[in-house]
């Protein structure tokens, strides 16, 4: 049996929005790292553009691609949030390298060799509340937390740096406009 083509007017739709949470670095230290990330970018022979700073982020969790937003999604999402309970705490990433990617682009990242047990704490908390607001198929167990620095053809494996901190102070929940660059908060949670 052969697989049926699409039919004109009904192909599928090409995502636009992205909704996600995360935690960003502070201005000052997201200037910081994006400094960092252009300088080793240079030494490495990447031709890719670095993230810009204002878009340097850890994501917790990934809650879907849309071609607009489903009715009641931030709404729930926003819910789970505000369950949150934790103390600020500091990231802290020693590794630099490439993850492989079924895309034309490697994500070359920063992530950690070990430690960050607050971000897992604070990842396996917001779980739950994704759970309980009827967000589970969003939940996974597993969470490699890394910062992509920047997209590029050349991949490299990875390779132990001077470590580089930054603190979290907040979750945010992020409306992402897909191919636009551009983050759009539509929800915070304090910690602390």
């Amino acid at each position: 049996m052969s697989s049926q083509g699409s039919l004109p007017g009904f192909d599928p739709a090409i995502p636009t929005d992205r909704l996600f949470l995360a935690v960003f670095p502070d201005p000052q230290h997201a200037a910081q790292l994006e400094t960092w990330a252009a300088q080793r970018l240079a030494t490495q022979g990447f031709r890719g553009k670095p993230v810009e700073a204002g878009r340097l982020h850890v994501t917790l969790f990934h809650l879907g691609d849309y071609t607009e937003l489903p009715p009641g999604l931030v709404a729930q999402a926003s819910e789970a949030l505000s369950h949150l309970a934790a103390e600020p705490f500091a990231i802290r990433f020693d590794r630099v390298g490439s993850f492989s990617s079924r895309h034309a682009n490697a994500a070359w990242v920063l992530t950690a060799s070990e430690g960050n047990e607050a971000l897992h704490a604070l990842h396996k908390q917001l779980a739950t509340h994704l759970r309980t607001a009827a967000l589970a198929q969003h939940t996974r167990d597993s969470f490699t937390p890394h910062m992509t620095l920047v997209y590029d053809k050349a991949a490299v494996p990875f390779e132990s740096i001077e470590p580089l901190t930054w603190p979290v102070r907040e979750v945010l929940l992020i409306h992402s406009l897909l191919g636009k660059t551009r983050h759009i908060r539509l929800a915070g949670k304090s910690l602390g």
